[in-house]
């Protein structure tokens, strides 16, 4: 049997493996765009289940356990790989649901559950995805209760056709085949199933190799170890007259000094980012070049360690009152968008509440919840503003008595058209219709770099490339931002644009964007009006909306 007590241990356990794993699971994400990684938001939501494990008590039940835990992971979720797996948790609660302690027959029962609750939630299910492994693992544990009583060996049969099934998904998803890689979500599945399977076999807590002990738990931190390269340094270098050096030269001495390198040559300006340990160096070897400016050196490690759970004792969270606006207007915005330019757009387009997050950084259930919360209107729009969000701004809309419409916004230039469309006279079905309507009609082009080596259609796209894509596809492959930008943007204007809205990212000055508006003045029409906003948005070098 499984006392709560095991299970509660177990979680934490399971936590601490995907936080020691997840750069693994990262580096199985197929497309080439820096996001927030698989294994990052699925560490990160279940240090939010670690969190409240390490206060439950050791004479709870197994369904009070996973109840506390689903709930956890619920409003931990970030990312669609964390919601996913909070989903299968909070279905694994239902079917412990009053139980003290779990058999055979009542994990099987919480697998199935926890399967049909995930495939449920997601409105076109890809098989060859975390979906695929544990509907084939819960098959696996029904069969295995027909003839088995020890609910942990039901669970490890469970575990075993879960990497099976891990293996085949190549065989199910042309893209991972291509990639010759597994499905990240269901690898992460199973580092963190394999977390509880070692604690319920050896009683003992997997350790972070970040935290360690902790008052006799292991804490499931974010972040740490793994990280090679501990400096990330980023800089603009002012070329000067007759250097020998130029970006591609910088870039493969770079190479062999740090990683994520990125070394963009425009006209007078090289701008550099690379993760090092050695940040000195690197500015040496920078001012052979010319002069430095807007140096920008962050300690990786400490930035995780405070990003994790433990970083606020969890006694003052708790006892931080949740603020809860009253209802002073019918109907308000609540938008996800990073970049202070960015961010300031959308409260001047009316929004309510702004939250910071994006690519790479995915709130949280709780974050979006918390700024729906805080909106003083009886009904809220929600604008993800990124594909990755989505799922976990439709979990946060049932957990607040306010009334929620999540518009299904991928991008930023979606979310601000979205917001352009609203009527306030209408009604929330008209305006939820005509702001989806909006978003769908605008085009958007992002100029980011590439976080890995990757296979996009017939090309190959090599870590530190600058990649184009047309409203979510990778059409443009360059080293030259500016020249990326222009010929996407180009294109995706020529089917129909009359305003063309270029923000600049972090890194890029307003005279390289004027460069690039410019360049879209002379091919454009006249009557298409193209203007340029400082987005100060990470990762993206340019967003561009098209209307």
């Amino acid at each position: 049997m499984i006392t709560g007590k095991m299970l509660r241990d177990s979680v934490i356990s399971a936590a601490n493996n995907i936080g020691n794993k997840k750069s693994a699971v990262d580096a199985l994400n197929v497309f080439p765009v820096p996001d927030g990684d698989t294994g990052s938001n699925m560490s990160m939501t279940m240090a939010a289940a670690a969190r409240e494990a390490a206060s439950i008590s050791d004479d709870a039940t197994v369904g009070e356990v996973s109840d506390r835990i689903a709930s956890a992971l619920l409003r931990g979720a970030r990312g669609n790989s964390g919601v996913i797996l909070s989903l299968i948790f909070r279905g694994m609660s239902k079917g412990f649901k009053g139980c003290e302690y779990a058999t055979g027959i009542t994990m099987a029962k919480a697998l199935s559950a926890g399967s049909e609750r995930a495939y449920k939630a997601v409105m076109k299910p890809t098989e060859g995805t975390i979906l695929t492994v544990i509907r084939q693992g819960a098959k696996k544990a029904e069969e295995a209760a027909k003839t088995e009583d020890s609910a942990v060996n039901v669970f490890e049969a469970a575990l075993k056709e879960a990497k099976e099934t891990l293996k085949k998904t190549p065989e199910l998803l042309p893209v991972l085949k291509k990639a010759k890689v597994v499905d990240a979500g269901g690898q992460g599945l199973v580092y963190v199933f394999e977390g509880m399977l070692s604690f319920f076999r050896t009683g003992e807590i997997i350790k972070s190799s970040e935290s360690g002990e902790n008052s006799g738990v292991q804490r499931a931190e974010y972040g740490g170890e793994d990280i090679v390269f501990c400096y990330c340094t980023e800089f603009l270098i002012n070329k000067k007259d007759g250097t020998p050096l130029d970006a591609l030269t910088l870039r493969a001495y770079l190479e062999t000094v740090g990683d994520c390198v990125v070394a963009v040559d425009d006209k007078d300006i090289i701008k550099v980012h690379v993760h090092t340990n050695d940040p000195g160096e690197v500015i040496t070897k920078a001012l052979e070049i010319g002069e430095l400016v807007n140096i920008k050196i962050e300690n990786m490690r400490h930035q995780h360690k405070n990003a994790s759970w433990g970083a606020v004792p969890e006694k003052e969270k708790e006892e931080q009152p949740a603020v809860i606006a009253g209802p002073e207007k019918k109907y308000g915005f609540a938008a996800v968008a990073a970049g202070d330019g960015i961010r300031e757009m959308f409260t001047e387009l009316g929004a309510d509440s702004v939250i910071n997050g994006g690519q790479t950084m995915n709130p949280s259930t709780e974050d979006i919840l918390r700024a729906v919360n805080s909106v003083p209107a009886e009904c809220v729009f929600v604008l993800p503003n990124n594909k990755n969000i989505i799922m976990t701004a439709e979990q946060a809309a049932p957990l607040t008595d306010k009334k929620v419409i999540v518009i299904q916004t991928k991008t930023i230039p979606q979310g601000m058209s979205a917001m352009l469309a609203f009527d306030e006279d209408a009604g929330e079905e008209e305006n939820s219709v005509n702001m989806t309507k909006a978003a769908g009609s605008v085009g958007t082009v992002q100029v980011t770099f590439a976080a890995r080596d990757s296979v996009v259609g017939n090309q190959t796209v090599k870590k530190g490339d600058i990649m184009a894509l047309e409203n979510g596809k990778i059409t443009e492959i360059s080293k030259d931002p500016v020249q990326a930008a222009y010929r996407a943007a180009r294109r995706l204007a020529k089917k129909s644009a009359s305003v063309i809205t270029v923000f600049y990212g972090e890194g890029v000055t307003e005279e390289q964007s004027e460069e690039l508006c410019e360049k879209l003045r002379q091919k454009l029409p006249q009557d298409v009006e193209i203007m340029s906003v400082n987005g100060g948005q990470p990762i993206y070098y340019y967003i561009i909306s098209i209307e």
